[in-house]
């Protein structure tokens, strides 16, 4: 292969693989839990329908309601707990922020629907990366 082609990628895969870096910079590491149905009513939206793909917000993100209907991207980044290998399913999730979580022991409390897509349940509590989407 020509020296010139092998330098061209080599740089081209290092600027990629910088740019992945500066992706999870961004995010912020957490912890999340998830809550059962019914997700109704909400401290955002009251009686409002929000499908299932939501979550609560805890202190740390809370602002006073100004989280409430915001996105976040939510990824399982590992154990939390006793469960070695919680992480499953969709890489990353989406959810809206409808409700406050006082108690939820975690920094977002996600619906049980959003948890299971990305954890198994039986963890309870994982470790995350989140970022606003």
């Amino acid at each position: 292969m020509d020296v010139h082609i092998r330098s061209l990628m080599m740089a081209s895969l290092m600027m990629m693989m910088m740019m992945m870096m500066m992706i999870f910079a961004y995010a912020d590491e957490g912890t999340a839990t998830f809550y059962d149905p019914p997700y109704t009513p909400s401290a955002c939206f009251g009686n409002q329908d929000n499908g299932k793909m939501i979550a609560g917000a805890s202190d740390g993100i809370w602002e006073n309601r100004g989280a409430c209907g915001r996105n976040y991207k939510v990824k399982c980044s590992g154990a939390a707990n006793t469960e070695p290998h919680p992480c499953q399913g969709t890489n990353t999730i989406t959810v809206k922020i409808v409700d406050y979580c006082t108690a939820c022991n975690g920094t977002i409390n996600l619906s049980r629907d959003a948890f299971s897509m990305i954890a198994k349940l039986q963890a309870g509590k994982i470790k995350i990366h989140f970022d606003r989407a």
